[in-house]
């Protein structure tokens, strides 16, 4: 055997095996037992709970923190008919998909207010939509889920206690056939509804949180009233002039993520499309109306009353049309403040938060079955004159040949085609004061995380009922 330097004897590594084979043995067995279990586990996807940044808020949360779903269901109970939203919030109050879509969204007609005389089948109109919603809510989260009803000009518009015997209804409906929590059956007062409008625009455009002036004017035209909502400086608003009677205020304090906002709000009951026909109506009461469609001798009810609506020998005049939907306006009426909209309403002061316009509901309607905007965009940019130029032709129009001139118009709107395309022209540039030529979006929905969301006041309702 051969000796090294030192006389120190080496041994071989196969000695050096030999020798330690009980503590490799102990050693290899484990490390062998966690690499096949490493190998034969499925590889596990990270959670969807699991965010490590929100692109669309920039916000960074740590790997461990899970977010939670939760859910709230809104009724939209308009005048012209029923709508149910169910909509799904992260903890950040960011929207988060149902399915494909980031909202359900179902409609019916006719609205709560067709029922005044039957309580029970008002609440049971209800039942169809109230089955959607329990439908895309998982089990467990029914109880915890906020649904509310929100009735609108229709219901405020009835005489006696109609209006109150059909909330009681839709209260015991929810009671006695939701799994959801209760959270509100009421009227919302028009100034409510315009700011939630506000606030549900607003945050689709990812414009809450910033400096008013970077925020966008809504104008939102319902059947029974129209709203105007934009938000004003604090300066503005500390001059903002008092309502007499009661009545809330025009301005509205609110803060929202993190910044507070003085919101002009007012709403103008009357005003709505389907509620300003009968207005209209009432100027020329029982003789014939010049804004009515050639050929057509008829009635139009709304709110319970019946109103002779009649053409005129000669057929509807654009001219006349325009005299008596200013005079149902009462543009003329005494303005006590700086400077007034109409029926002497305070107009806010304009200024940067009225730069933007988004103009919602029945305009966006009206004007696709026109024919200047295409019905399958969310939105159009269009100029307050385009329902002028859609107005002419509509009001030389016969009865007889509308049908096929405005194929997407239905048969119980026909006659009042020239009436509402003057109505809102004259509401624009008389009764708001805005430039004929002035842009403003027409908004049916709002493009959110390469989606779209109904532009409606029912989402802001949402935002406050998950804030509180």
């Amino acid at each position: 055997m051969s000796k090294r330097p030192g006389n120190r004897q080496y041994d071989s590594l196969q000695d050096k095996i030999h020798r330690y084979r009980s503590v490799f043995l102990v050693i290899s067995i484990p490390v062998m037992l966690i690499l096949f279990v490493l190998f034969v586990m499925p590889g596990r996807a990270p959670s969807s709970e699991t965010v490590i940044e929100y692109k669309m808020t920039g916000r960074k949360f740590s790997p461990k923190l899970k977010l939670s779903k939760s859910y709230a269901v809104i009724f939209d109970a308009g005048s012209s008919g029923s709508r149910v939203h169910v909509y799904c919030f992260d903890q950040n109050l960011d929207l988060v998909p149902i399915g494909e879509d980031l909202e359900l969204f179902v409609q019916i007609k006719p609205g709560l207010s067709a029922y005044a005389n039957d309580p029970q089948l008002a609440a049971n109109s209800l039942t169809s939509l109230l089955d959607k919603a329990q439908s895309v809510v998982p089990q467990e989260l029914r109880s915890k889920t906020p649904v509310r009803v929100g009735a609108t000009a229709g219901l405020r518009q009835l005489e006696g206690d109609a209006s109150d015997r059909i909330l009681q209804a839709v209260r015991d409906l929810l009671q006695y056939k939701s799994s959801f929590k209760p959270d509100g059956v009421t009227v919302l007062d028009g100034t409510q509804e315009g700011a939630y409008e506000w606030v549900t625009i607003n945050y689709l455009l990812g414009r809450l949180g910033k400096k008013y002036s970077n925020t966008v004017g809504v104008v939102d035209l319902g059947g029974g009233s129209v709203q105007m909502a934009y938000a004003i400086s604090e300066e503005e608003a500390a001059t903002a002039p008092k309502l007499s009677g009661g009545e809330d205020s025009y301005v509205k304090e609110m803060t929202l993520m993190g910044t507070k906002y003085f919101l002009y709000v007012h709403s103008y009951l009357h005003y709505g499309l389907l509620a300003a026909r009968a207005e209209i109506l009432k100027v020329t009461d029982d003789s014939n109306n010049p804004c009515i469609l050639t050929g057509y001798d008829g009635s139009y009810k709304y709110g319970g009353k019946d109103y002779k609506a009649s053409a005129s020998p000669s057929g509807s005049n654009l001219e006349q049309c325009r005299s008596t939907v200013i005079e149902a306006l009462k543009v003329n009426d005494s303005c006590t403040h700086m400077k007034c909209t109409f029926g002497g309403i305070w107009n806010g002061g304009g200024g940067d938060g009225q730069k933007s316009l988004f103009v919602a509901s029945f305009f966006f309607d009206r004007a696709a079955e026109a024919g200047f905007v295409d019905s399958k965009q969310a939105v159009a940019k269009v100029r307050p004159a385009d329902f002028e130029t859609a107005a002419k032709r509509a009001c030389q129009t016969r009865l007889e040949d509308a049908k096929s001139t405005y194929p997407d118009v239905g048969e119980d709107n026909l006659p009042y085609i020239c009436m509402d395309l003057v109505y809102q022209h004259m509401l624009l540039v008389v009764g708001f004061g805005l430039d004929p030529w002035l842009d403003i979006t027409l908004v049916k929905q709002v493009e959110y995380k390469n989606a779209r969301v109904e532009a409606a006041w029912p989402l802001g309702s949402a935002i406050e009922a998950m804030s509180s």
